[in-house]
Formats: C-alpha cells, structure tokens, sequence
C-alpha cells in the first residue's frame, strides 16, 4: 500500500522553526530526496569574499554548452544580490572533511565579514571570472548568470541557471570513480527527513556517494 501525498504536502509535518513550511515546502522534507551540497561562493560589493552552503541543484548540459541549475536561492541572500550585480560565481565541491567550515560560514555572513576566512578556508584566483575560488575543493566551477527565474509566484527565491565557463580539478580526484565518489569526494545532503505517518522528523544527515555498480557498456 501506497501514501497517496497532495500538492500541498502532507498536513500533519511538525514545524520546528517559525515559517519553516513557508522558505521549504512540505514535500521536500516528505520525501528526503539527497542532494549534492556545495559552497557557491562571490564577491560582496565592498570585495569582501561571500561564501553559500547550498545543494538543490543538477548539472547538465548538451552541444550548447555545460550548465549549472540552482533552484533556491534566496532573494534576501547576499549570494542572490552578488550574482545579479556581477553575473558570476563560483561552484565549490568539497570533501566531508570540510563540512563544519561550510557550517562556520553560513551564521558568519555580516557584509564586512571575509567569509571564507571565517569558515578557515583558502581563497584562490579564480581562472576565468572575478570570484574567489576555494583552495580546499576537489572541483570547483566558474560561472556565468544566464536566466533568473521566480520559482513560485511568492517571490522568495529563484532558479538561476548559469554556463559553466571553466572547471578547475584537483589532480588527485582526476581519474575516472578515483576519489570522487568516495570519503572525501561529493556530499550528499538529507535535508531534515521526517515521517509521512508521525509527522516527526529526523535531523538533517550528510552522506557520501560511493559506487555499487559499474554499466560495462559506459
């Protein structure tokens, strides 16, 4: 037997900050769906670096071009307001290992803040655009803004997707499955699970992405 789940999400998911149904919608603590978290990060207008933990996002891309697809960047986020002042930003993938200065930087966030200072990461000159890179990611993406558009008519945040214009890897993670989907590769992000049937909830949970099958044909 199945749960049968309307648009609107289940009624019965307990709140556990105020508002907390109004910036996440119900069913995506209803279904936990993983994704891959990431730091973004710009430059404030004052040339401070700006760091942003986020995940909800896919990659992809055809002939045209490589692509990278944020939904859920919050209009009153200082990341939202540098990208659409300069059109840039940079993607960094980070190890496991890294996710507690991801964490620093997300309540160090004043507008004199040096966010990637404060997290106790390494800013490096970006190749292509004018965003600081982070030393510590394993592979990190320079891109550029292509559309802006509303994901609900509420106006709270937006799907921006943006060329990726150049990648930066690190050597080590280079080859093939090699490091990239292991302890210190890509995190995968749970964000705060809860029950269809209680309405309770589990906290929100980092995992690692580790191969369990290869398709021989590529």
């Amino acid at each position: 037997m199945k749960i049968e789940i309307g648009e609107s999400g289940p009624d019965n998911l307990k709140e556990y900050w105020p508002g907390q149904h109004s910036v996440f919608h119900r069913l995506e603590y209803a279904c936990g769906i993983p994704s891959v978290l990431f730091a973004i990060t710009t430059r404030k207008e004052n040339g401070r670096p700006n760091v942003n933990f986020h995940g909800w996002s896919s990659f992809t891309g055809d002939v045209g071009g490589f692509y990278a697809v944020l939904p859920g960047v919050q209009h009153t986020s200082h990341t939202y307001q540098n990208v659409l002042r300069t059109g840039e930003f940079v993607i960094n993938f980070l190890g496991k290992q890294h996710y507690d200065a991801c964490i620093a930087t997300v309540s160090a966030n004043g507008g004199d803040t040096d966010e990637i200072a404060a997290g106790g990461l390494t800013e490096e000159t970006a190749a292509v655009v004018d965003c600081p890179r982070l030393r510590e990611a394993f592979l990190s993406l320079e891109c550029r803004l292509e559309q802006d558009i509303r994901l609900s008519e509420n106006g709270l945040s937006s799907l921006l997707i943006a060329r990726v214009v150049h990648a930066a890897a690190d050597e080590a993670y280079a080859d093939g499955l090699d490091g990239k989907y292991g302890d210190e590769g890509f995190m995968l992000y749970a964000h705060a699970p809860k029950s269809l049937k209680t309405g309770e909830g589990k906290p929100s949970a980092v995992a690692v992405c580790r191969v369990v099958r290869t398709n021989e044909e590529g």
